[in-house]
């Protein structure tokens, strides 16, 4: 085998790279980036077409396998995507494009693959009191939607178990929190989730909020900058820079419980090799996650504090976590 398609399936973009399998290293088989490509997703009808674009791009190399990490669950190599109208069947890839082999996974459970593959310095620990051990680890990453999967341990290597652990129930903690959990439930007309917080849209779900409930006026400024870009983007731009009442409580109110729901599958699976948070919103918003609101709000859990306080909490800082879990992922089926 010579190269490998690895890609990052998301609900607003897709990755794909093209890894030359090099097998001489001291170190034993690794990749080399060949080609990588970053594809709008609602551009495309289906994935194969998405494929087909950036095959063309690399001729006349051909991946021998591919793997893909993609926004949703997938159930016997098939997939709808959670957030895109696509249908992604494995046996159909390897048949349209002569792949020897397709293998399709959970976005977070490439995530969790590619973390094991990152080097110590592209984490920030969040946790100034963590105290590593071999165990079970734990990935969260907000982006798009809000993931989850919990790597296991079995004295040797881990094993990653993708979940949809972001659609469980939001949990309040505060009479703030419930009256949020209420604005919400009227809003969506029931259940509500913890990615309806801590995703993308989150940002203008605790905007609206917040202006509904009174907590400070709205400046028209902003609201304008609304009209013409992103307003998720606006809303986290403005709480960053603290300049805004509204999006400065945004920021305070997502990156806790961010914090809280990251402490909730801390206690699920006692990851005592750590919380990996990922996605594509952490980085952006590592000055706020690093003020120590985010750790308040894991630690947040009454008298089982003390089960969870020495779980070391990294922040990701390579966005290609996803794309190198895919990568490795293929590469380790061909070795079987």
């Amino acid at each position: 085998m010579k190269h490998v398609l690895a890609g990052d399936v998301g609900g607003t973009k897709t990755v794909l790279c093209l890894y030359r399998v090099n097998a001489a290293k001291p170190d034993g088989t690794s990749l080399e980036e060949v080609h990588k490509a970053v594809y709008p997703s609602s551009g495309y009808e289906r994935f194969g077409d998405l494929v087909t674009s950036f095959l063309a791009t690399v001729a006349p190399l051909r991946p021998e396998r591919a793997c893909f990490g993609i926004a949703g669950p997938i159930q016997q190599q098939r997939c709808n995507a959670t957030n895109l109208p696509w249908v992604i069947d494995a046996g159909k890839l390897a048949e349209d494009f002569g792949f020897e082999d397709v293998y399709l996974i959970n976005d977070l459970e490439a995530a969790a693959y590619g973390m094991l593959h990152l080097a110590a310095d592209e984490f920030v620990e969040l946790n100034p009191h963590a105290a590593p051990q071999a165990g079970h680890a734990a990935v969260i990453a907000a982006g798009t939607g809000l993931g989850q999967a919990i790597m296991a341990w079995d004295g040797q290597r881990h094993i990653v178990m993708p979940t949809e652990g972001g659609h469980c129930d939001f949990g309040a903690n505060s009479s703030q929190e419930d009256a949020l959990l209420v604005f919400l439930r009227e809003r969506f007309g029931g259940h509500v989730s913890g990615e309806r917080i801590l995703a993308g849209d989150g940002f203008g779900n605790l905007y609206d909020f917040l202006r509904a409930s009174g907590h400070a006026a709205p400046n028209a400024t902003i609201e304008a900058e609304m009209l013409h870009e992103d307003r998720n983007a606006v809303i986290s731009r403005h709480g960053l820079q603290g300049d805004d009442p509204l999006c400065t409580e945004v920021m305070r109110l997502f990156v806790r419980i961010y914090g809280s729901e990251a402490g909730n599958l801390a206690l699920k699976c006692l990851p005592r090799g750590g919380i990996y948070i990922g996605g594509g919103i952490a980085p952006k918003i590592r000055a706020a996650l690093e003020t120590g609101l985010f750790m308040q709000g894991f630690l947040d859990k009454g008298r089982m504090a003390r089960a969870i306080e020495h779980i070391p909490v990294r922040l990701s800082l390579n966005p290609e976590a996803p794309l190198l879990g895919a990568a490795h992922m293929a590469l380790s089926r061909s070795c079987c």
